[in-house]
């Protein structure tokens, strides 16, 4: 590697190794991490800093750091990190495994929150101060402006709010990345705040660079490494299904009226389902469509290619190996179709609304009346976080959530009669799919959502019990709005923790 990547002379004395970076970083500090999904994420200077934390806990000193970013990172950071418990902190989304059971056995401690509200909460100082940013980026410009690299997220809050700044500048990132980006800063909070003027998915209202005060650089560190995201699964035969009923549901819209023959911008949470019905969309009718969402997977970049995607904006990409290396080798060819904005503006609650957005998100279960949980397993154990679904199902135009109807080999019911924990309330959710059906909710009371819910999402071997469950909080129930019989709500739940199952 060379500094051609770096072309402020002045900031060439600030490059070093990243062990030297690294011991820049104090104990008990807070570090705002670029990264979002496995991408653009800094991957040597958390690796050195993870070593010197061992070291450190080796010789009786504590040493753990907060840790802030723009949502899951990769295995070089959290991973590293949490490996060596060096976080004493983490906000605002996590899907690292190891961090995870730190969390779960309560050592590590976690901030769940919508990706929309990090950035203002950071701002209002209600987080507190940022000591360090760590941020990766492809390319140093004059007068230190940064060209981004695969991600955005809440890197302009922390280049702005951080004492000091660390940059990796990752040479494996593509330089056809510059010209991508679109960076706003004309957010400002109350009574400041002005209206955001983007009105279609493909407006460009920022910059294409990153400002950076370079006196509070200290440091540069130069790598060459790919971003890791775990490769997509094929499709398999639920996920079909779901996609199957999306797409028939789309078209009932649209001969409605109710949707434009080019759909309205799509919003696609992060996983296989997720994937797959992107993929549908390939096969579809539907032309010319336009995404507004968080991250690119492995099918938007597929719809780009044939043509059935216009044009895509998000914050992050999040690709499969093998498609990160297409997205390189052809960065040219999608850099003039896709927009890389911050999450404040991919994620933000008035822009979603206003664009009319589709949201597709995942969930871990539904009860009978339509609330959602996504981020709880048994209520008290949390899987990854909300991430950007709240911030788009309570302000899309159709706000939809999908997974199998059965997990764990068919032990756990994704239909419940009460979740086990909700971040979705049921005025908030108004599609639910699962392999066996769609439940569109829209405009229909409590009872007969419950109904609708059992028929066509519930899978046959736990719909009697869904059934029998409803019939008898219909009698029995304190009130006939929403029926519930209180000591058996989360029985199911119970039984599953008791016995490895949900079932009787």
């Amino acid at each position: 590697m060379t500094s051609a990547r770096i072309s402020d002379p002045s900031l060439l004395s600030k490059v070093m190794a990243a062990d030297a970076a690294a011991s820049l970083i104090t104990p008990g500090t807070t570090v705002g991490m670029s990264g979002f999904t496995g991408s653009g994420y800094p991957k040597a200077v958390p690796m050195a800093l993870a070593a010197q934390i061992e070291d450190a806990h080796a010789a009786g000193d504590d040493f753990r750091i907060r840790v802030w970013s723009g949502a899951s990172t990769g295995p070089e950071l959290d991973g590293a990190l949490a490996k060596a418990k060096g976080i004493e902190f983490r906000l605002p989304y996590n899907s690292d495994p190891i961090a995870r059971e730190q969390i779960n056995n309560g050592e590590m401690k976690y901030f769940d929150m919508h990706l929309s509200q990090v950035a203002p909460m950071a701002w209002q100082g209600f987080l507190g101060p940022l000591d360090t940013a760590l941020i990766e980026v492809s390319a140093i410009l004059p007068g230190g402006e940064l060209v981004p690299s695969s991600s955005v997220g809440n890197n302009k809050t922390w280049l702005d709010r951080a004492d000091k700044i660390i940059l990796e500048v990752n040479h494996w990132q593509h330089e056809a990345l510059r010209g991508m980006h679109d960076i706003y800063y004309g957010t400002a909070l109350p009574p400041a705040r002005v209206p955001i003027p983007l009105v279609r998915p493909d407006d460009r209202i920022g910059q294409t660079t990153l400002r950076c005060d370079p006196a509070k650089i200290v440091a540069i560190v130069e790598t060459h490494a790919p971003d890791r995201n775990l490769p997509f699964k094929p499709a398999d035969d639920s996920a079909l299904r779901i996609a199957g009923h999306l797409l028939e549901f789309f078209g009932h819209e649209v001969a409605k009226g109710r949707l434009p023959a080019q759909l309205l911008p799509l919003q696609s949470g992060v996983g296989n389902i997720a994937n797959a019905v992107l993929t549908g969309l390939e096969d579809s009718p539907f032309e010319q469509l336009t995404a507004y969402t968080e991250v690119l997977q492995d099918g938007m970049l597929d719809l780009l290619k044939a043509d059935k995607l216009r044009m895509a904006s998000a914050t992050a990409f999040s690709l499969s190996p093998e498609a990160a290396e297409e997205l390189n080798r052809d960065m040219e060819l999608y850099r003039q179709r896709i927009i890389l904005r911050p999450q404040e503006i991919s994620n933000h609650p008035e822009l979603v609304r206003r664009l009319g957005c589709i949201a597709m998100n995942g969930m871990i279960e539904a009860d009978i009346y339509g609330a959602v949980n996504s981020t709880h397993v048994m209520g008290s154990r949390i899987q990854n976080g909300i991430g950007g679904s709240g911030d788009f199902a309570r302000n899309a135009y159709i706000s939809i959530f999908m997974a199998p109807s059965t997990a764990k080999n068919g032990a756990i019911s994704t239909i419940v009669p009460q979740a086990s924990h909700v971040d979705h309330i049921n005025q908030d959710v108004q599609v639910i799919v699962t392999e066996q059906g769609l439940a569109d909710l829209r405009g229909l009371a409590p009872r007969e959502r419950a109904q609708l819910i059992i028929n066509n999402c519930a899978h046959p071997d736990f719909r009697p019990m869904l059934q029998d469950y409803y019939d008898r909080a219909s009698r029995d129930s304190y009130g006939k709005h929403s029926p519930s019989l209180l000591t058996e709500a989360l029985s199911w739940h119970q039984r599953f923790v008791q016995t490895g199952s949900m079932r009787r």
